[in-house]
């Protein structure tokens, strides 16, 4: 369970955002080397252009951790902060300036619904070695599980590898907390449908039935993207129809029946590498969060970049992170005070970078 974010005073609120803006600007200035500032992709534009790094989770928190700057504020969500405190020095802050800002998709697999599932799975299937694996869009309590039972994190960009290793190491992948990222790589390995089972959350045995899980190759924890889950075969459909020009790509958190359509798939920073990197006149329909498809589209007017879904298809906890958030943040700083500092004890981390860098060997 997530902190309960203390009350904030109203001007920070209320005040035009102009005004917050201006604020920002003058106390960034005053606070210079002591901070740094970290933002997520997803992160709405009025924030993200105070960044002084921008990213992926894993990627933002591997760059803090080379640098020395006392105080971190990251602009995303809970689970992103956890790790860049895991991975940066005792000597550095971590803070989220809105502790609402979490995970529903992480939130989805508690460290104790893990260690039930894993319990229940290894009895239902005792000869088969297991191998847990978590995408990196997990508490560190659930990266802790994994590092001390000898699995590894994934990233969307590496999670074929990650799984290819894990078949290297054991007979069967239990993959957390994103079915669809799972499903998506598994079936791009060759690994037969099935073979590749859902885990139901809340339900014996998954579910399943012990034979199906015997005979299973991947079992996929039930978790989502409540984003990525917005987009839909009819809008490929809509798009296809409408502009023959479109290529479409997606995100793989999405549901096989999208990826399936699209033209490519890929994380955040393939999606945005594809398009900086696609000629002048590219059409394009992107499947991913609005904050990010709309940056793509002023960053590239020489192309026409589109929402994939007719829906504003936004990570409503990431908007949590506001110009007011990020300023009270940065003003209690100033003071010398810490406020929403993200902190991992040190029996958890131990675990969960065990868990990190054993995909970093692997990739």
């Amino acid at each position: 369970m997530n902190p309960i974010q203390p009350e904030i005073d109203e001007r920070y609120l209320n005040a035009p955002e102009e005004e917050i803006i201006a604020a920002i600007a003058a106390r960034r200035g005053e606070l210079g080397d002591r901070l740094l500032i970290l933002c997520h992709h997803y992160q709405q534009e009025a924030v993200f252009r105070f960044a002084d790094l921008t990213g992926d989770s894993l990627k933002l928190a591997r760059l803090a951790a080379g640098r020395d700057n006392p105080w971190i504020i990251f602009c995303g969500v809970h689970f992103m902060a956890e790790t860049a405190d895991m991975l940066t020095g005792p000597g550095q802050k971590v803070i989220l300036p809105d502790l609402r800002a979490g995970c529903p998709m992480a939130d989805m697999a508690t460290a104790d619904e893990v260690e039930e599932a894993w319990e229940d799975l290894a009895a239902a299937d005792p000869d088969a070695k297991i191998v847990p694996v978590t995408y990196v869009n997990s508490s560190a309590a659930v990266k802790n599980l994994v590092g001390r039972r000898g699995g590894s994190v994934c990233t969307s960009s590496n999670a074929r590898q990650v799984l290819e290793w894990a078949f290297s190491q054991g007979d069967k992948v239990f993959f957390f907390p994103d079915e669809h990222l799972g499903r998506n790589t598994s079936l791009a390995m060759g690994i037969p449908e099935e073979k590749i089972v859902r885990w139901r959350r809340g339900e014996a045995d998954g579910g399943n039935s012990a034979a199906a899980l015997r005979r299973a190759r991947v079992v996929l924890w039930d978790g989502y993207c409540t984003v990525h889950m917005q987009f839909q075969p009819a809008h490929v459909e809509y798009w296809r129809k409408k502009d023959p020009r479109i290529r479409i790509i997606v995100h793989p958190e999405c549901r096989h029946e999208v990826v399936r359509l699209a033209d490519d798939y890929g994380s955040t920073e393939r999606i945005i590498t594809a398009i900086e990197e696609s000629p002048a006149g590219s059409h394009w329909a992107v499947g991913t969060e609005i904050n990010l498809v709309k940056r793509l589209a002023d960053l590239h007017p020489d192309k026409e970049v589109h929402s994939l879904s007719p829906f504003q298809c936004l990570c409503s906890t990431m908007y949590r992170i506001k110009p007011g958030y990020l300023l009270w943040a940065m003003d209690n700083i100033a003071r010398g005070e810490e406020v929403n500092r993200i902190t991992v004890d040190e029996e958890t981390a131990k675990g969960a970078r065990m868990a990190l860098e054993r995909m970093l060997e692997i990739s």
